[in-house]
């Protein structure tokens, strides 16, 4: 292949502070390529000099003639009172002819942005949330005709129906492609190369062809090899130090050369101790010893505003241990039934009942609450220099330090953070609050692959129960044990909220939904692959048993999955838990009810096949 971009010995320092040093790289046509790396590495400043916005301080960059590159910034910004349409037609250089115009209102129409949403091309992007702005930056940038495309955190506060999209589109695009993100799955679906930006790897820079799975196992392959040099090296160092103690008569018997190679042995242990040095945050959520068995509950639930139905009919039982995540489209209702158990928006019917001992900490996905003149020791301790941490008093540096906030970094103003940096202060300052329920609004934005990690173990092991909303299909499946995915807002499915027990049966669901609402998706897809079409028409009819059991399947299971529920939601009841006799028939049922979910959702899958 051709390298269509390329640079050697690249260096960036920002405010004092190296970022990376003596990085060399190439991108070939047509590479989709994973950027990864810790918070604070680069990621978004190396994206941003291979886009041109910004200049190197040292190192030469070579580009192929004519290649035109589009960038998708972590924060989009757009033209003060910009519409949506203004927006995504700016995304296209020269005259706007039919095909262009086509091609804007394809990619807006693909997006939501034609208006079945609620959001029109005429709506100023300024009136716009986090997640919307993200998908006219999409829109805006897919609409040019690039040869690379940089995408910087591309799935941040977009829903998961978003993500699948974009993964499919991605997947078939003709275009080069680097992505900086820390949604493992959706590495692992685009990728075929991933870079990890790290001072501690050989050259700063680690490249591995593959997928994220094979990232891994380098990974893994490499940091054995690095920790056995380090204790050969160590047991090396560790003689020529005798050596050298035994007096000036065992040192005469040596060669001056191997006296000096003493130090550079003593060097490279301790880059080798650097880099095999992993760091973790230490994270550990605050809560009571001693928890009520009922902290939320929910009876008959709804909430509407006008003729447009967010949710109805909830019942919903929060206690201690419960891993709630919540799945749905931008704007279908999660924040508003997060604000209406939290007492923040009242139900339109129905009532919501809350404990005395109700202890709630929340983390807000936008961080409108950090102040971004204060410094970070500020934003976590505004007065004094002790924190009360699990009933101890910490010096508020030494607490910074769980979170990698290095002594100059205390001092720091926030805004000169990244965006992962500033997710790992908000956390700081969460673990400060004692609680029950935690409530938390996309924590995973920009948060690097070890913070993401440890989080996942520190809410798996909170005695409470959390309330969790991410795109982060790989976090969520991982922390939650109870998954309830909102539907339409208007039509005959208006205000439904169905349970789910995992994210893949989920993800076949909604896969189901999407293949049933578009039937002409369905036949182009048949048209542009007439091989796999014939090979398909081939397979055999299905009989008159099969037909009447695949029409009926859904309602199957829809009527297996609210009996499943019912009998979660009974187990939980304070009631049932003191009473063993009942538990003893409950949760077979349960089990069993989840197995025969499992298999009607394989025999839709196999029947299904027979007619696409």
């Amino acid at each position: 292949m051709t390298a269509i971009f390329s640079c050697t010995q690249l260096k960036k320092t920002y405010a004092a502070r190296p970022l990376f040093d003596d990085i060399s790289l190439s991108i070939d046509n047509g590479e989709r390529i994973g950027l990864i790396g810790p918070n604070g590495s680069g990621k978004s400043t190396l994206l941003r000099i291979i886009a041109g916005s910004d200049t190197q301080d040292g190192g030469t960059i070579s580009r192929r003639k004519g290649l035109k590159v589009g960038m998708l910034e972590q924060v989009p910004e757009f033209a003060k009172d910009e519409t949506i349409e203004q927006a995504v037609n700016a995304g296209i250089e020269g005259a706007h002819d039919w095909s262009h115009i086509s091609r804007v209102h394809e990619y807006m129409s693909r997006l939501s942005l034609d208006g079945r949403s609620g959001v029109r091309g005429e709506n100023r992007i300024a009136a716009l949330s986090g997640g919307w702005k993200k998908r006219v930056a999409l829109a805006r940038l897919l609409v040019g005709n690039h040869d690379l495309v940089l995408l910087d955190e591309p799935t941040n506060h977009l829903d998961v129906e978003s993500i699948l999209w974009l993964e499919e589109h991605l997947a078939k695009a003709p275009f080069a492609i680097i992505t900086a993100t820390h949604d493992r799955l959706f590495l692992q679906r685009i990728s075929n190369r991933i870079w990890e930006l790290d001072r501690r790897n050989p050259g700063g820079l680690l490249s591995i062809k593959g997928d994220y799975a094979d990232y891994l196992e380098a990974k893994q392959s490499l940091a054995s090899e690095q920790q056995q040099r380090e204790i050969t090296l160590k047991n090396t160092l560790r003689r020529e130090t005798e050596w050298l103690r035994r007096g000036p008569k065992a040192r005469s018997t040596k060669q001056y050369a191997r006296i000096k190679q003493a130090g550079v042995l003593k060097e490279e242990v301790e880059d080798l101790e650097y880099r095999n040095t992993a760091w973790a945050a230490k994270l550990d959520f605050h809560s009571n010893e001693r928890n009520p068995k009922k902290l939320i509950e929910t009876k008959g639930i709804a909430k509407s505003f006008g003729d447009m139905t967010l949710f109805k009919d909830v019942n919903l039982l929060i206690t201690p241990g419960l891993r709630l995540g919540l799945l749905g489209a931008n704007g279908c209702g999660k924040t508003t039934l997060i604000k209406v158990l939290t007492g923040q928006e009242v139900p339109t019917s129905g009532t919501v009942i809350r404990s005395d001992q109700l202890q709630i900490a929340y983390f807000e996905q936008n961080r409108e609450t950090l102040d971004p003149n204060a410094t970070v020791a500020d934003s976590v301790c505004p007065a004094g220099d002790h924190v009360k941490y699990l009933d101890n008093y910490i010096h508020i540096r030494s607490y910074l330090e769980r979170f990698n906030f290095s002594q100059t970094q205390a001092n720091m103003e926030v805004r000169r953070l990244s965006g992962g940096e500033q997710s790992r202060l908000l956390i700081a300052r969460l673990m400060l609050k004692t609680a029950n329920v935690l409530i938390l609004d996309e924590p995973t934005n920009d948060l690097d692959m070890h913070t993401l990690e440890v989080l996942e173990q520190c809410l798996l092991e909170f005695p409470g129960a959390v309330i969790l909303v991410t795109h982060d299909r790989y976090f969520l499946d991982q922390v939650a044990n109870k998954l309830l995915a909102f539907g339409e807002q208007c039509g005959p499915n208006s205000g439904r909220i169905l349970p789910f027990a995992n994210l893949e049966q989920w993800e076949r669901a909604y896969l189901h939904e999407r293949a049933k609402a578009s039937p002409t998706a369905r036949t182009k897809e048949k048209n542009d692959r007439p091989a796999e079409s014939s090979r398909r028409a081939a397979k055999r009819k299905l009989s008159f048993n099969e037909q009447f059991e695949f029409d009926h399947m859904e309602e199957k299971i829809h009527a297996a999955e609210t009996r499943l529920e019912e009998l979660r939601v009974e187990s939980s009841h304070p009631d049932v838990i003191s009473n063993a006799a009942r538990l003893a028939e409950i949760m077979p049922e349960i089990a069993e009810l989840e197995a025969k979910i499992e298999s009607m959702f394989r025999r839709w899958a196999e029947l299904e096949r027979f007619l696409n």
